[in-house]
């Protein structure tokens, strides 16, 4: 069962298209009653009841559109009020039809003109019952006063009320729509920043895996590709002392050596471990091994300087360092024709230097971009690339200057931070 408020709002539409209609019908026979009774005429209250119900009828309930035109409305309202007061002249019972010009009023005008039309009201209704007070002397009038400011002065204040509520009503519905619309772009911004997130999560796996495709193609280039190179040179020297059993016993071994190494290297690389010579070893006692094995391999002359104080810094960063200095040392027995290389690692204030020089050939650093980008790793040229991709991995710089015949100098810099302050 529906409750008593349900049912109301169901009929109050009907109420108050019914209402007006119904209720100046009820008048119109009490007008005919009493003129017949009285013997007065009646043609008067009768066209005036017509006019007035016709007025309501063309106006309201056949052209319901009218209702929005403020124009058209107020002139309803002032033609209906005036109708009225000519019937609440000539019949102080037309009084009771102040209900329905109250509807009117709440219904079709507009704040600021609704006090103005329920003020009206009153002052109708007010002289409807003040009908029979003698307002020939001042009591009379101020009685009649009276009854008009007890009409409007409570309806106007009711019309404040209801206007209250109204504004109330509009800031609440006004509020929780700005609150869906924020919960609208709330659910979009969520939606967006969860396939942001998505984005961000591809691309972080993505670079990964590029970097790690980075690291062991470095790994592989520094272990088995130079290693292998020192297979083939010392194989090469062995097949040239085939006269010599003890030089081709000592390239043989050189041989079997680097292969030793390069597997371990290899392993290591695998398991992402710290370079070979730094696992037991500073930095610069590792260069200082690895140049002399190179020298011994090579029998080129390396001379290993360590200056500045030295102190510990990143691990990967020593681990880049000492990767570039076996490539540099790589590519001097390669290319340089050098009969001499130097080897210096610099403890600076802010940075570790490493420089290597060599007094071979050289070449044009104008070209060395261009050759650097044009060439393929499987012809050599993956090293310079893999050398700069190393030190900028750990925010370090590398700087490359040569001159024709004379020399090379290849200088890598990384940050120097203390390892605790890394951890």
């Amino acid at each position: 069962m529906s409750d008593p408020a349900t049912r109301w709002s169901a009929w109050w539409p009907v109420l108050t298209a019914v209402g007006p209609y119904a209720l100046l019908a009820f008048l119109t026979v009490v007008t005919v009653a009493d003129r017949r009774a009285a013997g007065t005429p009646l043609l008067m209250d009768l066209v005036t009841c017509t006019l007035l119900a016709v007025w309501m009828l063309g106006y309201q309930t056949l052209r319901p559109a009218s209702r929005e035109r403020m124009p058209v409305m107020a002139v309803f309202f002032t033609v209906l009020v005036l109708l009225w007061a000519a019937l609440v002249v000539r019949a102080p019972w037309f009084g009771f039809f102040t209900p329905a010009v109250y509807i009117y009023a709440f219904r079709i005008l507009p704040w600021p003109w609704q006090p103005v039309g329920v003020a009206a009201v009153g002052l109708v209704a007010g002289t409807a019952q003040a009908y029979g007070v003698d307002k020939s002397t001042a009591v009379g009038l101020a009685a009649y006063g009276a009854v008009v400011a007890a009409n409007v002065i409570p309806m106007c204040a009711f019309a404040w009320v209801v206007r209250r509520d109204d504004q109330r009503n509009e800031e609440r519905d006004r509020a929780l729509h700005e609150a869906r619309e924020a919960n609208r772009k709330l659910a979009a911004s969520l939606a967006e920043n969860a396939a942001l997130h998505e984005q961000l999560l591809v691309q972080a796996r993505n670079a990964g895996v590029q970097d790690e495709r980075q690291r062991m193609a470095r790994e592989i280039h520094d272990t088995l590709a130079q290693g292998f190179t020192g297979v083939i040179s010392q194989l090469r020297a062995a097949e040239h002392a085939g006269d010599d059993p003890p030089g081709w016993r000592r390239h043989v071994a050189a041989a079997t050596e680097l292969a030793r190494e390069s597997l371990s290297e290899a392993r290591r690389s695998v398991h992402a471990l710290r370079p070979e010579p730094l696992r037991s070893a500073r930095l610069g006692e590792a260069l200082a091994g690895v140049a002399e094995r190179w020298s011994a391999l090579h029998e080129i002359t390396v001379e290993v300087t360590t200056t500045g104080t030295a102190r510990p810094i990143r691990p990967e960063a020593e681990a880049a360092l000492l990767r570039i200095a076996q490539e540099a040392l790589a590519n001097v027995a390669k290319h340089a024709r050098a009969t001499k290389v130097g080897v210096t690692l610099s403890y600076l204030e802010h940075e570790a230097a490493l420089d290597v020089r060599d007094d071979g050939g050289g070449f044009d650093p104008a070209r060395l971009v261009t050759a650097a980008e044009g060439l393929r790793a499987d012809r050599g040229g993956f090293g310079l690339i893999a050398m700069r991709q190393r030190i900028e991995s750990v925010s370090g710089t590398l700087q490359v200057e040569s001159e024709p015949g004379a020399g090379t100098g290849i200088s890598a810099r990384v940050p120097s931070e203390r390892a605790e302050a890394c951890a």
